[in-house]
């Protein structure tokens, strides 16, 4: 077992917070694995650490998509369900994860070459999905998620091992600067914050309805924003965020009368599978983090989500 002085991303220790340099590449096997995407958006990843790509689905996908989003927060038989999170104060749905294992259509779109041959390329091997959920902020009641790198939690509360992941969101419906937006700190994934706090045991079951150990610690911040700045992911419905998993990200709270709806993916390479969490902490449950019977994901060879 590695010890937190071996460990390069040792986090949640009884030391200080700290910015570390990243050990990892951010594009592996020189984004040759496969080709979604060409040189320049390949480097534009490499530099700032995620990429927006306008206008990938339809808006017939994007209305069969939101669709069956809809229907599953207005579910019984899923809203009761473990997977389900409800926003803080609020029986509204914030949350619902392992959406690519309960619904017929997100299983698809997990497999649709336009995401996971990005994911394959940059990653440098095959990919499995480590996560999936659909989130939710709706008007007026949708609740902020605070600043964090994804990496730093994976980390120490799933035990993966090394920066070989990357984030997909999928917008099914416009993100616009007032619904509370994706937000994310260009040139961040190249250093990782170590943050302060002993995690209590299954933290999860605050952490995500909100997050309050792996934090970055404000002043950590505020020398990333200063660096990197914020970019707010404004686009229409049917693009696609992919973001390095230790991109810093954040979004602030939907107190307009516009809901927000994203898909989210979480693809992880083959050869970064999850190790035992670190400091003896139960493993979380296989819908947050998959450790049991996966593999990897095949894309499909029809282009198209409707119809196909």
């Amino acid at each position: 077992m590695i010890s937190p002085a071996q460990d390069p991303y040792a986090s949640r220790t009884d030391r200080s917070s700290a910015i570390i340099a990243r050990q990892d590449p951010v594009v592996y096997e020189n984004g040759q694995y496969a080709s979604a995407l060409n040189a320049g958006q390949v480097e534009q990843y490499e530099r700032d650490g995620f990429i927006l790509l306008e206008n990938l689905f339809s808006e017939d996908e994007v209305r069969a998509l939101s669709g069956e989003v809809e229907r599953m927060t207005r579910d019984p038989s899923i809203v009761r369900r473990e997977e389900a999170i409800t926003e803080p104060g609020s029986n509204a749905v914030r949350s619902i994860f392992m959406v690519h294992v309960l619904n017929p259509v997100l299983s698809r779109l997990v497999r649709d070459p336009r995401l996971v041959n990005v994911a394959r390329q940059i990653l440098g091997s095959e990919v499995y999905i480590h996560q999936s959920r659909a989130n939710m902020k709706p008007g007026f009641k949708g609740k902020e998620f605070y600043w964090h790198s994804d990496f730093e939690t994976w980390h120490v509360e799933d035990g993966m091992p090394a920066m070989r992941a990357l984030s997909c969101s999928v917008l099914l419906t416009d993100n616009n600067e007032c619904n509370g937006p994706l937000m994310l700190v260009p040139g961040s994934h190249r250093q990782f914050i170590s943050c302060v706090g002993e995690t209590p045991n299954e933290h999860y079951k605050q952490s995500l309805k909100k997050q309050e150990y792996g934090v970055p610690d404000p002043v950590s911040l505020q020398l990333l924003v200063e660096q990197g700045g914020i970019r707010t992911m404004t686009a229409k419905a049917g693009s696609v965020v992919f973001f390095d998993c230790n991109t810093m990200h954040g979004s602030n709270s939907n107190i307009s009368p516009w809901p927000r709806a994203n898909v989210f993916m979480v693809y992880n390479s083959m050869d970064n599978t999850l190790n035992p969490p670190k400091y003896g902490l139960t493993p979380r449950p296989e819908h947050i983090a998959t450790r049991k019977g996966f593999k990897a994901v095949t894309p499909l060879d029809a282009l198209k989500l409707v119809g196909g």
